[in-house]
């Protein structure tokens, strides 16, 4: 029986390529900083199956891509920081730890195991000075600060490339609400969109994050 020779570099290519298309096969979920906090915007036809949550007192989750997959990361992420809030402080929670266990766990998953992740997420974080910060991590474990606005699912590479252009500065909730709703809109084939809406936003006590109906 001959074995085949497979290249390192064609097994990670292939990974990637699957990783991409079962992302790709998502909704988007676009996430963006406001003059008010942070705004989540999604296109999602569940009205139980979220894709964005409260991940600790100040810091949101957002996912995309495989459901199942990235449930398990925002469960791991809440009891990641209960953990270390009950432990130490609640103020040592912050979202760049979190951002690092998912980019650890991602990256782990796709270097080791033979089917990658098909998901992205996005780690939102208003800090105690109030700076808001957006943090993305790919399915291989890729670790970005963003600017002020990040799409992920569906097509967006695409749909980054329109944000970065026309959102370069902070609006107020509603008027970035409108704009993220035009273009998941732009982006869908169909007529009709389901949004899910969350924002994450300081109003002087421990709860930040709040979903709007």
């Amino acid at each position: 029986m001959n074995n085949f020779y497979v290249s390192p570099e064609q097994i990670i290519k292939d990974k990637a390529e699957f990783a991409k298309k079962g992302i790709e096969k998502g909704r988007t979920t676009i996430c963006c900083e406001t003059k008010d906090g942070i705004l989540f915007v999604a296109d999602n036809p569940s009205k139980y199956l979220f894709k964005t949550s409260e991940i600790y007192d100040r810091i949101g989750f957002a996912g995309a891509g495989k459901y199942s997959e990235f449930e398990n990361l925002r469960v791991t992420g809440i009891r990641h920081a209960d953990m270390k809030g009950y432990s130490y402080s609640r103020n040592d929670v912050i979202g760049r730890d979190i951002a690092n266990l998912y980019s650890q766990a991602l990256g782990y998953v796709f270097n080791n195991e033979l089917k990658p992740y098909e998901v992205e997420v996005v780690v939102a974080e208003i800090s105690e000075n109030n700076e808001q910060h957006l943090f993305h991590i790919g399915y291989d474990g890729t670790l970005t600060d963003k600017g002020i606005a990040c799409a992920i699912g569906g097509k967006s590479d695409e749909l980054n490339e329109k944000i970065n252009k026309l959102y370069k500065k902070k609006l107020d909730r509603l008027d970035a609400l409108n704009l993220m709703k035009e273009f998941l809109s732009n982006e869908s084939l169909k007529k009709i969109l389901n949004f899910e809406v969350s924002v994450l936003e300081n109003k002087g006590d421990n709860r930040y994050f709040q979903r709007i109906s």
